[in-house]
């Protein structure tokens, strides 16, 4: 009698809840309710579902994935019949003939419910079951385990919702189109949603050629994963998978002569489960992809930019986006083999990094970014998971610097390329004191008295650099190397080269506190640096002066291939085009005659016109060298990269602390440049440089 009244009690509510509004003040969350149904089964209806977002090269070939749910979406006509008949014989063989809701069974869970206390159990229809995913699976993002629970609770509140949203749903999508929505949010183990990814994953098939057997087992362990995977459980999915075999059987999915019927479902059982030895998951995330050790500092970098440029973690991770980027895989096998050539990948305390960027007065296209290292999370093997060639480092360029402060003379008259400024072997600067004494600077090696400033850049005396820093102004040389490309490295990081917090409370800026302390190193290039922002600079000077952001994405398009707007930074002026090729020749002979970088060229076989300028710190623990033609500009830093940096030593590479014979920029750095520069330019015309102006000789 108990039951009896439980039952007639609770259905009768249950009815009333779902289908009339309450009255008075119930009748206002009865509304809001109401609403709630009506957005959630609009949602449904829509069909967006979690998609893998495609990361491409150049060329459109894939190069990674990003993922929440590895998922592949399918129309109807996708999926085997075998699966749609596998999935309705063991959760909802009455589907096309309920409207939603399986009144019976409800009011049995609900008189349940009135008798045990609150809890429901089961009558859930494959509509209920769709909308308890979408639940969980979609709204329930940000914390699936919680959404799950949520959508899952024993209680007559959830089943009312998932309920009333299930028979909205009903009158806005067909039968056919609920199914197959269902068929591609169901969990179904080991990071796969939906049958599409599943087939793939487990069979390494497609949908629509699912035979029974496998039909049926996708069907087992739908919506129980992780009690009945087939690759932890394999006895428990055989047994779930023989249950569904029998109640195709049942529905008369082997044909209506019951013998024949039979004798077929013995044989679909006796088949194995026949899941593919090693899952075919589609790799994740930039470590995970095929060639991840390669292209994961590029994807690294991309993903930082993309989420600067407006693309929130959530469409990156669940959008379906096709992100199409630069990256171009001649340049960046090319780029990586140079640059293990010179450190290996497990070389102790030393790394090698190389930027690769394509000119252009629209964009600054990022084609390679690579590391001697690996991309990667094994620390023991020398791998790492930071965009090293990318962010800034806490290394100086060394004398790559004296770039700036010529293009700082040359823009004030100070001086032409072809003009000679002053080089004595000892300089005593009264502009820079040190302690209140005169800062005493010294040339590494021996130099003429006078020299061009064209052959300054090439052999890099550090006196007549300091002096040509005091007549410009160290103010003005710190803002033209921003205006030509070192804007994170001045006004992004602290003198530490740690990223400054948004309060700026551990700054100032490694710019601000430059101009600050009056620091007249800084044409010495011994702070940090960003090897990436140096390939860029190589390409405003080759782009006729205009400074663009180094991208590395081409188009960004959503689920749909409509196009999604970025906000990048635009391109600008940073030089008139006149400085811009007259400064581009006073850096011409750096790879010829008696130039610092002139060995490694002539080795490498390099012939034709290249800007280059080398850089060596004080203390030998890091060198770079900065280059490039009108076709492609780039920047190479090697640096002592340990918990302890010492000394770096070449022939061969190594660690050598205390030595006095310290590598230099014209060494390791140069030749990874040339070496993988030469293969870079393969097939393209010999291109060159612009004339000076005559104003800037």
């Amino acid at each position: 009698m108990v039951k009896l009244m439980g039952l007639c009690l609770t259905a009768g509510v249950l009815l009333a809840a779902m289908v009339f509004p309450f009255v008075g003040g119930l009748g206002l969350a009865s509304n809001r309710a109401a609403d709630t149904v009506d957005q959630t089964s609009g949602d449904l209806a829509k069909g967006e579902l979690p998609l893998v977002t495609t990361i491409q090269d150049r060329n459109g070939e894939p190069i990674a994935y990003l993922y929440d749910q590895y998922r592949i979406p399918l129309e109807s006509k996708d999926i085997a019949d075998t699966m749609k008949g596998a999935i309705l014989a063991i959760e909802d063989k009455r589907f096309f003939e309920h409207q939603g809701v399986d009144w019976q069974g409800i009011a049995r869970a609900a008189a349940k419910a009135g008798v045990d206390g609150g809890a429901t159990q089961g009558a859930s229809t494959l509509t209920q079951q769709y909308v308890k995913n979408y639940m969980a699976f979609v709204l329930g993002a940000d914390n699936e385990q919680e959404a799950w629970e949520k959508a899952t609770e024993a209680t007559i509140g959830r089943k009312m919702r998932e309920a009333r949203v299930a028979l909205q749903l009903e009158q806005q999508m067909s039968k056919e189109e609920i199914l197959t929505g269902y068929l591609n949010i169901v969990p179904l183990g080991n990071q796969t949603y939906g049958v599409g990814a599943a087939a793939k994953a487990y069979f390494n098939t497609t949908a629509d050629k699912l035979t029974v057997s496998q039909a049926a087992l996708l069907a087992a362990i739908a919506n129980r994963p992780s009690s009945l995977n087939p690759g932890a459980s394999p006895e428990k999915a055989l047994e779930r998978r023989n249950i569904v075999i029998d109640k195709m059987r049942e529905n008369g999915a082997f044909g209506a002569d019951e013998t024949e019927a039979k004798k077929k479902a013995e044989e679909y059982k006796a088949e194995p489960l026949g899941i593919v030895e090693d899952l075919q998951i589609l790799p994740k995330g930039c470590v995970g992809a095929g060639d991840g050790p390669i292209y994961g500092f590029f994807c690294s970098y991309l993903l930082d930019y993309l989420r600067e440029a407006g693309i929130t973690n959530k469409e990156l991770q669940r959008g379906g986006l096709t992100i199409k980027t630069t990256l171009d895989q001649k340049a960046t096998k090319a780029a990586k083999e140079s640059a293990e050539q010179q450190v290996p990948k497990t070389q102790n305390g030393i790394a090698n990094v190389m930027s690769v960027v394509e000119p252009g007065t629209d964009k600054h296209r990022v084609r390679a970014l690579v590391a001697s290292r690996d991309f990667g999370n094994k620390a023991e093997l020398g791998q790492v998971a930071r965009p090293v060639p990318a962010e800034v480092l806490p290394f100086g360029p060394g004398s790559v610097n004296k770039i700036f402060t010529a293009a700082a003379a040359l823009e004030r008259n100070l001086t032409g390329i072809d003009k000679t400024i002053d080089v004595p072997d000892v300089y005593f600067s009264r502009v820079y004191p040190n302690g209140g004494a005169p800062w005493k600077v010294q040339n590494s090696g021996k130099y003429a008295d006078k020299m061009s400033l064209t052959q300054a850049l090439a052999t890099s005396p550090n006196t007549g650099f300091i002096i040509l820093q005091e007549k410009a102004g160290l103010n003005n040389v710190v803002d033209m190397a921003y205006r030509l490309g070192m804007r994170e490295t001045l006004q992004g990081v602290n003198r530490g080269g740690e990223p400054l917090n948004s309060d700026k409370s551990n700054g100032p800026s490694q710019g601000d506190w430059t101009k600050q302390n009056n620091a007249g190193s800084y044409t010495l290039g011994p702070g940090a640096t960003s090897v990436l922002e140096l390939a860029n600079v190589a390409a405003t000077i080759v782009s006729k002066g205009t400074w663009c952001p180094p991208t590395p994405v081409e188009q960004v398009l959503d689920r749909y291939g409509k196009a999604i707007p970025l906000k990048e930074k635009p391109c600008e002026e940073a030089i008139n085009p006149d400085l811009a090729a007259s400064l581009a020749q006073g850096m011409s002979h750096d790879t010829t005659g008696n130039g610092t970088a002139a060995t490694a060229a002539s080795a490498s076989g390099w012939n034709r016109p290249t800007i280059g300028k080398t850089g060596t710190t004080e203390e030998h623990k890091s060198v770079a060298f900065l280059a490039a033609t009108p076709q492609f500009a780039g920047a190479v830093m090697t640096y002592a990269d340990g918990n302890n940096p010492q000394v770096i030593c070449a022939s061969p590479i190594r660690l050598c602390p205390g030595s006095s014979q310290g590598v230099f920029g014209g060494q390791v750095a140069a030749p990874t440049w040339f070496n993988a520069m030469k293969v870079i330019h393969e097939g393209l015309p010999v291109a060159p440089l612009p004339p000076a102006a005559a104003r800037y000789k």
